[in-house]
């Protein structure tokens, strides 16, 4: 009497174990398509394999463990898609996550600002350039290098070489290694700008066309950070038609969002700097 019972459970176990997997399977596809991984509009003769599918969990759990959400996978996918290749091996990476919360002392959030805005940084070698890098910077006295900018990030991930280059240009037009230093960790989007198209235009600028001093872009190291043509010089031409001089800091900052040279203080009292 017990066999035929047996027989009767047999295929009623069988076959829902076999819909499970397809299902899951079916299920993972469709997470990875939703987070970006695989793409949303792949046929599906073009999908991954099982096997591949597993593999890609696998990197997806790494990276969401080390504080990576959902919504950034579409990103890292898009500018570092070797992440996500069938042979990728997450030990790759885990020296990056350990240097960042260690040597930088980030916390997990800034960590993944930092990733997320700069994804290549996974692939930097912490030794060769993460570390040196990180301790060039501190040595000049620039802060908060654990922020999660776009700023911050890329800073972290640039060769000490590119980043003693603009010392040197700092150092040329008459900073001393010590001022120089400063003039960066005040000023550090500066490592960012070319000197030929954007640095040196500026400076020439300011000694040649404005006939102003090295002291006062030593006490304001932003105005490399403004446009030449859409700020400095409309705002330099505005004043000068009106024979008045004011502070460069309060030249550039002075006025709305915008920058219309409309909100430039003109005042006769306001002629000396």
């Amino acid at each position: 009497m017990l066999l035929p019972s047996l027989q009767l459970l047999t295929p009623k176990t069988s076959t829902p174990l076999y819909l499970k997997f397809r299902t899951s399977h079916r299920e993972n596809i469709r997470y990875l398509k939703a987070i970006g991984v695989i793409d949303p509009n792949a046929k599906p003769h073009n999908l991954p394999s099982p096997q591949t599918v597993d593999q890609l969990l696998s990197t997806v759990n790494f990276l969401k463990s080390k504080g990576i959400h959902d919504h950034d996978f579409s990103r890292l996918a898009f500018l570092c898609p070797q992440l996500f290749s069938s042979n990728f091996d997450t030990s790759e990476i885990e020296p990056v996550f350990d240097f960042l919360i260690s040597d930088l002392h980030a916390s997990v959030q800034e960590s993944r600002g930092l990733i997320f805005n700069c994804p290549y940084i996974l692939f930097s070698n912490v030794e060769y350039c993460l570390r040196p890098t990180l301790e060039y910077l501190r040595g000049l006295g620039v802060e908060k290098l654990n922020e999660p900018s776009k700023q911050k990030a890329f800073l972290l991930n640039t060769r000490v070489e590119k980043l003693r280059v603009k010392i040197r240009f700092l150092r040329s037009i008459g900073l001393n290694y010590e001022e120089a230093a400063s003039f960066c960790a005040r000023m550090p989007a500066i490592f960012g700008y070319n000197i030929e198209d954007n640095l040196r235009p500026k400076y020439e600028f300011l000694v040649e066309e404005m006939e102003r001093s090295l002291e006062e872009l030593k006490e304001f190291p932003q105005y490399f950070g403004f446009s030449l043509h859409k700020r400095i010089a409309p705002r330099h031409w505005h004043l000068k038609q009106r024979n008045v001089k004011i502070k460069l800091n309060r030249m550039l900052l002075w006025g709305d969002e915008s920058g219309s040279v409309n909100r430039v203080p003109t005042a006769v009292n306001e002629r000396e700097i």
